[in-house]
């Protein structure tokens, strides 16, 4: 059997995460026995499984290894990272985590870490998914206090005050947002909000005169009810927490098409024949902008990734998919001319897109392909190779340039892009893809295209 270590998990002394036939596995290790049985038999590990707040395990027999207390098989998770979160998304990853912090209070453990890597969202829902962050309560301040703020309360406050595009900051440090920087940041009428003034402005000056002094340790005591109160005002403070009504570009992208009613549902209609050819069971979306085509899949297919650009987007998508109970559809931000980089210690903690693409069936690139060749000079080439590395098939959308949408990005430049025609696109796209299937989207400029990559050994359903 051949396991591969998880490049993130090696900053925590306590367990070691490691992928094995295409499972996850956490081995724990002797020095967190004590606070694994209080998880466990405290009935803590219960209480937030049970609430959807703690990530389900199943414990593995025959262990065999020294300095080794058990091994576990969490659930499986597709991992995102806070920086492909809209602001729904980050505020309820937040609230998350106080609230499994408050459940840990009332069976007598803590936190000891408040990393924004540890929640993910499973079955619609953010969870987390480090069974080892939890030790036994003492009464001091909180351990993870600081990493909250960073990880958190930080990001979201930038998010609010300066705009949602400012999560992107979180991959300059993987430890967080500086608060000291996000306190300067800050306009300055925040300073009179007691929430933001203590946890923000204050605790940066805090740590600022605290790192240039020789003190090590600050014995300081806080009691289980002081915990509470704490965290009863950030939840409530973080609840109330929303964005500025702005515009958007892409939000109300589907009642601004050259589309008529009838092309809109003839559209729809032929991406449903598609789904029938190829039944995929995983189904990425880039450019999904609030996922209506997306959804043609959510019957049948068990993960829908809906990749956008616009954060306004993404928050609808995400609202939506709540409001209908849709688990199986997971909205995130997403650029795919600046993707999200790998990140970390020797730039190998934090994954690109395309190292966590793990059998995809299908990937959706619809009204795509003209924002990538043109606004942003990509060759067909390049996005062929690209897609045909991910998914095994491709439902892609043809934009003619005659397209008004296309004219409009013509508008504002000179029109370098004597290639950009369907027979150069077809040619390019061929080298990576066999063609299943081509549909012209009747009364448009536009045309549908089912490929299947030539690397797949998977055949079509019959």
């Amino acid at each position: 059997m051949i396991s591969q270590t998880e490049n993130s998990s090696f900053r925590d002394r306590d367990a070691l995460v490691y992928i094995e036939n295409n499972k996850v596995y956490r081995k724990i290790f002797s020095s967190y026995k004590e606070n694994y049985d209080n998880l466990i038999n405290s009935g803590l590990y219960e209480k937030l499984t049970k609430e959807n707040l703690l990530i389900k395990h199943i414990e593995q027999n025959n262990i065999q290894e020294n300095n080794v207390y058990k091994i576990i098989e969490p659930e499986k998770v597709f991992i995102s990272y806070p920086y492909e979160w809209c602001f729904t998304q980050y505020k309820e990853a937040a609230l998350t985590t106080l609230k499994i912090q408050q459940a840990a209070l009332e069976f007598n453990m803590s936190l000891k870490d408040a990393s924004a890597f540890n929640i993910q969202f499973f079955k619609g829902k953010p969870v987390l998914i480090d069974t080892t962050s939890f030790e036994k309560f003492e009464e001091k301040p909180w351990v993870a206090y600081k990493q909250f703020c960073k990880h958190f309360l930080a990001p979201l406050l930038i998010m609010k005050y300066v705009g949602p595009k400012c999560s992107k900051f979180f991959t300059a440090d993987i430890d967080g947002l500086d608060l000291e920087v996000v306190s300067k940041m800050l306009p300055c009428h925040t300073k009179f909000n007691p929430q933001i003034f203590t946890h923000i402005h204050l605790h940066s000056k805090f740590l600022k005169q605290y790192s240039s002094t020789k003190k090590k340790s600050i014995n300081q005591k806080m009691t289980k009810f002081q915990h509470f109160a704490i965290l009863d005002g950030l939840i409530s403070f973080i609840k109330n927490l929303k964005l500025k009504e702005n515009e958007s570009e892409w939000k109300d992208y589907y009642n601004n098409t050259n589309y008529t009613e009838n092309s809109f549902k003839e559209k729809a209609n032929i991406i449903e024949e598609y789904k029938k050819i190829i039944n995929p069971e995983k189904v990425w979306d880039f450019g999904a902008n609030t996922g209506y085509f997306s959804r043609i899949f959510k019957d049948t297919s068990n993960e829908i990734v809906c990749f956008d650009i616009d954060y306004n987007a993404v928050d609808a998508n995400y609202k939506k998919a709540n409001e209908e109970n849709e688990t199986n559809i997971l909205p995130l931000v997403f650029d795919l001319v600046n993707p999200s980089p790998n990140i970390g210690w020797a730039n190998n903690e934090r994954k690109t897109i395309t190292e966590r693409a793990e059998n995809v069936d299908v990937i959706l690139a619809l009204a795509l392909i003209h924002h990538l060749a043109i606004s942003n000079n990509l060759p067909f080439n390049k996005i062929a190779q690209y897609f045909s590395g991910i998914s095994k098939y491709l439902i892609i959308e043809f934009v003619k340039k005659e397209d008004s949408k296309v004219q409009e990005l013509l508008n504002s430049r000179d029109d370098i892009f004597g290639d950009y025609d369907i027979e150069n696109f077809e040619k390019e796209f061929m080298k990576y893809y066999t063609l299943i299937k081509k549909d012209e989207i009747k009364n448009t400029k536009r045309i549908m295209y089912l490929f299947k990559s030539k690397g797949n050994i998977r055949e079509i359903s019959k």
